[in-house]
């Protein structure tokens, strides 16, 4: 194996401010409108736009004191909707959910429409015993709604993609159901298909057929129906979009106690100003940047900056907001509030990075901007040609119209949902949670793994390790004695110390005279004994005598990237406990996996460099990215996308939210804070990094079903185009096409149900 590569990585803690505008779009249906969009947002002089189909956002930076309107103006322009930034407190957070549910629900009224007018029509055309004398015209009734209403949003994307010159699957879809639906309307009203008593004849017959008496009701029907259910489900697996960022902010505190005039008075964290002087009780959330004005404690800031080893503070150091004060009293002075605290800045970096994720067009799409031109082709050339042969008009239109009815695929709305929802069900059972379509073709090309370390692949919480006694003293004498003492303190190393000493040696005896000496250790006594257990310095300081092999096993436990603790009694120091943020016994493998399905390992993290090698040097990890500050992480997804791989991304923390969302597939640990998960393409409810592998391999999988999926859902019709084109299709064959495709997707797709994982 080669050496280990570290690197490390410091820039000013302070984030600049994000001049932009974050606009809410309405009626994209697909990622061509979103690059259509972009690209008028982007001819206004002065402005840079990146629109997010997934997230249905634009975020535009403009010069100051540009009209917002204007931009609004343009997106209307070209055929979409945009909302503005409401002022702060008009909204509540029950609100906003609500207005963005407002197409969904649009959205469900018109599927429910459409599988009730539908389901009838659809068995009245294949099913002869139900074709009682007239039955066309209640046929006509039924699917008059739905081809006209439920499938209004198809007829008014095709109209805007016309505009604009372009085909996309609406354009199929709204030229196919509108080509049935006029013939049908032509042949019931002008041809033999309205007499009473017509029947559709349950025959599968490839001959010469008489168009005016055909009726292609059902197939229209048939399609906008199982479209409209594919669109729904993929609308409503992005509806949480965005939800990252009301993660971010909720993670800080409602209430603070401000001190005034010697006076503790709870306030609401939103009255906090610079310069008030707040309490932050053993255990509680520090409100907001600040220093500390009096006291002293340990600080866990690992959810902010990834470093495992809680943070020693006392007067003069600075705090961040959020992170959890896990020792003693401490009185802060606030710094920075709102929008201008550390939190509120890693919230508009997961912002920044959501807006500016690579966007990923749908397949469907892109097949149907060339597949749709063709087919109007074919359809024009066999009109020209019937016409040229000498054959009726009639008869030529009836040819050219039904090559249109039969390139309209209705399994092309199930070839990604139904697999979406096999795929989603086999992953939730496994543990792994996938968000949505959009997430699923990073993972086909995805080279590069950025594993987080805290958390990720090691445990994220401090473990005893090992303990050390110098000669005439036991471990377990060790263990039990310090264990006694660290048991009386709150210090999280003290915790780990007290956990493994009584794992090991069973109950702990008491202690008394305990005192907690500040950023140094604990004292107290037990069974006669006066007991230190501490850093070197308490030792020091109290005149220890420390003997060399002691010393010795120190370095070696600091050497190891560890976190050495000293214990001294009756003035000799006895042995060292070893702590540290221990490695998750899964990793390794897990890293196995991960190489074997073709992908480059980088550990990144917080951390400092010789615990970060030493972790790497264990799991066989070649790249480190060590000391690396939250805002950091983001840059170094940058720079390694910028090398031209396709970068995944593996985090639990609050710090890794941003370079989650910035990744081209983010994976976050299910035991992980929220914003991860929200920022995050993809979930490891069981916090095992070897699921990792498990959802790269059945997010390929996934992809691969809707390639095949799409494929079927072409072939079967464009197999039938050259009957129609030579005006042998029937009704019956126009519906079994649709039929045995939307059959042969659904069964591909059940096949994900047969996934196995890796992990014994």
């Amino acid at each position: 194996m080669s050496a280990t590569k570290v690197e490390s990585i410091h820039v000013p803690t302070a984030l600049g401010h994000l001049s932009g505008i974050e606009l809410e779009l309405g009626g994209m249906t697909c990622a061509s409108c979103a690059n259509r969009i972009e690209r008028k947002l982007n001819k206004l002089e002065g402005v840079t736009a990146t629109v997010n189909y997934a997230t249905e956002k634009a975020h535009v930076t403009v010069p100051e004191g540009y009209d917002p309107a204007l931009l609004v103006a343009t997106v209307a322009e070209a055929g979409y909707t945009a909302t503005l930034p409401r002022p702060a407190g008009t909204d509540t957070d029950q609100d906003l959910p609500d207005r963005r549910d407002v197409e969904l629900t649009a959205l469900r009224q018109r599927l429910v429409g459409a599988v009730v007018l539908s389901v009838p029509v659809i068995l009245m055309a294949m099913v002869p015993a139900l074709q009682f004398t007239n039955w066309q015209w209640l046929s006509l009734a039924l699917a008059s709604p739905v081809i006209v209403w439920a499938a209004w949003p198809f007829h008014k994307a095709t109209w805007t993609n016309l505009r604009h010159g372009s085909a996309t699957m609406d354009t199929l879809v709204s030229v196919g159901t509108g080509a049935a639906f006029l013939w049908s309307l032509y042949a019931l009203f002008l041809g033999t298909a309205g007499m009473p008593g017509m029947k559709h004849a349950f025959e599968f017959s490839v001959r010469p057929t008489d168009g005016a008496s055909n009726l292609y009701l059902e197939v229209a029907a048939g399609v906008v129906m199982f479209l409209l259910a594919g669109r729904y489900f993929e609308k409503r697996s992005k509806r949480n979009a965005g939800a990252a960022l009301r993660a971010l902010l909720e993670l800080g505190v409602k209430d603070v106690g401000v001190l005034r005039g010697g006076v503790e008075t709870r306030i609401p964290v939103e009255d906090l100003r610079v310069g008030d002087d707040f309490v932050v009780r053993p255990g509680e959330k520090i409100a907001t940047d600040g220093v500390v004005a009096s006291g002293s404690s340990a600080v866990d800031a690992s959810m902010l900056t990834g470093e495992s080893v809680p943070v020693e503070v006392r007067e003069g150091d600075p705090v961040t907001g959020a992170t959890v004060n896990a020792g003693g009293r401490l009185v802060v002075r606030a710094t920075r509030v709102g929008s201008d605290t550390q939190l509120a800045q890693m919230a508009r970096m997961v912002e920044e990075a959501q807006a500016g994720k690579a966007q990923i067009q749908r397949l469907a799409d892109r097949i149907s901007g060339v597949f749709v031109p063709i087919v109007i082709a074919v359809s024009v050339a066999t009109l020209g040609t019937w016409i040229g042969a000498g054959f009726p008009v009639t008869a030529a239109f009836t040819a050219a119209v039904a090559v249109l009815i039969i390139a309209c695929p209705c399994a092309l709305g199930l070839a990604t949902p139904t697999a979406l929802l096999v795929g989603t069900g086999r992953g939730a059972q496994l543990g792994i949670l996938i968000k949505g379509p959009e997430v699923l073709e990073s993972t086909r090309r995805v080279d590069t793994i950025v594993l987080d370390k805290t958390g990720t692949v090691t445990t994220g919480t401090m473990t005893l390790v090992e303990a050390y006694a110098t000669e005439g003293t036991t471990s377990e004498e060790v263990l039990r004695i310090a264990g006694a003492v660290e048991n009386a303190s709150e210090h999280p190393i003290a915790r780990a110390i007290a956990r493994g000493a009584q794992d090991r040696t069973g109950r702990l005896p008491a202690v008394d005279d305990f005192a907690n000496l500040e950023g140094l250790g604990v004292r107290g006594t037990v069974q006669g004994r006066t007991v230190l257990v501490g850093r070197a310095p308490l030792l020091d300081e109290q005149g220890i005598v420390v003997p060399a092999d002691v010393v010795a096993a120190q370095r070696e436990a600091v050497a190891q990237g560890r976190t050495a603790v000293l214990v001294a009694w009756d003035g000799v120091a006895r042995g060292v406990l070893s702590v540290a943020d221990e490695i998750r016994p899964t990793s390794e493998q897990a890293i196995r996996q991960l190489v074997a399905l073709g992908l480059t390992p980088v550990l990144l993290t917080g951390d400092n460099r010789t615990v970060a090698e030493q972790v790497a040097g264990q799991l066989g990890i070649d790249r480190v990215i060590a000391e690396v500050l939250p805002q950091d992480k983001v840059r170094v997804v940058e720079e390694l996308q910028a090398e031209g791989r396709v970068v995944a991304m593996v985090g639990d923390g609050v710090n890794d939210a941003a370079a989650l969302a910035r990744a081209d597939l983010g994976l976050a640990m299910g035991t992980g804070t929220d914003a991860a998960i929200e920022a995050a393409d993809l979930t490891l409810v069981r916090g095992d990094l070897r699921a990792a592998a498990d959802a790269i391999r059945l997010s390929r999988r996934t992809l691969g079903t809707i390639r095949g999926n799409l494929f079927w859902a072409f072939a079967y019709n464009v197999a039938a185009i050259p009957l129609a084109a030579l005006g042998l299709l029937n009704p019956m064959l126009a519906g079994a096409a649709m039929a045995l495709s939307s059959v042969f997707v659904v069964s591909n797709s059940l096949r994900l149900r047969g996934f196995r994982s890796l992990i014994a």
